[in-house]
């Protein structure tokens, strides 16, 4: 197995590493392929941040680590180096730029991808998940209001909020929970807002507090993951806030899911649509012509989520909801 790290931060080797070497601007790591998860617990504990990619090619693992205190790693290209001289590949990590694979290794690194993800949740614990757009800054209206009523939510069920750790409303998610003094976690993208983010670090969260995904199967698991209650006593949800295509994409996905009974069939979710301004008016208004096409059975929808125009309404259906439960 071989590590890579940022060359502003060298860890502490250990029996598990079996050999190190330094190159111009990184650090390669060959560590025991019996025991990658352990390696990975070290390096994540010594501070060091695992970038999106990772794969198997002919049982061969490789993970490209860098440090999260280096500003600069992300500018430098990187080279990934297999054990076999045959398979070395090339990506810059500034530009986020796909990998060219000699075989379809992907079902693998999405697989890998999802274990990091419950990997994640499992050590922050399951809460509520904020979907939102990601081009709604801090001078927008709604960016106001999310903030406010993440900070609220996080008082009221004391979890931990989860979004997708991005820019916009996400942001505005996160920041409301931190002023709460509660805990927060994130699945981040490679791309947001339909550009590649300069850098797969979060500008302000720890390392130990998200997730940098490749995959955006593997980022909507994890974020249907952290909602779903394991317990009576556990307080999760879904808000969805005004956003666009990936928003819609997010929420639908997870409204189906509660419809076939594969989320919340034993321990209902809540699941609340933020009509802020009537952004989602016309969007309700389209589904009553499903109604009316016989497409969606009358009701069907209403019953999976509930509409709130402010962040008040939230506030108290919360609390019903749960004092209720």
């Amino acid at each position: 197995m071989v590590f890579l790290y940022g060359r502003s931060e060298r860890p502490n080797l250990d029996p598990d590493i079996m050999s190190c070497r330094d190159s111009k601007e990184y650090l390669i790591l060959r560590v025991s392929s019996k025991t990658p998860s352990l390696v990975l617990d070290k390096c994540s504990k010594q501070g060091l941040h695992n970038l999106p990619w990772n794969f198997d090619s002919h049982r061969q693992r490789v993970f490209k680590i860098a440090c999260s205190s280096a500003k600069d790693t992300h500018q430098s290209p990187i080279t990934l180096e297999f054990s076999n001289p045959n398979k070395a590949l090339r990506a810059s990590s500034s530009k986020m730029e796909a990998i060219q694979f000699d075989e379809r290794s992907s079902p693998f690194e999405v697989k890998n991808e999802i274990e990091m993800c419950y990997e994640l949740i499992r050590r922050l614990g399951r809460g509520v998940v904020y979907l939102g757009s990601a081009r709604m800054g801090p001078g927008h209206e709604h960016y106001i209001q999310t903030q406010e009523l993440a900070r609220e939510v996080a008082k009221l069920l004391g979890c931990t909020s989860w979004s997708g750790a991005g820019p916009g409303l996400m942001d505005a998610a996160t920041r409301g929970a931190l002023e709460a003094g509660k805990p927060v976690g994130g699945f981040k993208i490679a791309k947001e807002a339909g550009e590649w983010t300069a850098t797969n670090f979060h500008p302000y969260l720890p390392s130990h507090a998200y997730l940098t995904c490749r995959f955006f199967s593997a980022r909507k698991h994890g974020l249907v993951d952290a909602a779903v209650r394991s317990s009576k006593g556990e307080k999760t949800g879904v808000i969805v806030l005004p956003g666009g295509i990936g928003t819609l994409d997010e929420a639908f996905e997870i409204l189906a899911l509660i419809q076939l009974e594969r989320i919340g069939s034993a321990l209902p979710v809540p699941f609340v649509l933020m009509n802020y301004d009537s952004f989602y008016s016309k969007l309700l208004q389209f589904l009553d012509v499903c109604q009316d096409w016989g497409t969606v059975s009358k009701g069907e929808v209403s019953s999976l989520w509930k509409v709130c125009n402010n962040n008040s309404e939230a506030l108290a259906y919360l609390a019903q909801f749960y004092n209720q439960c």
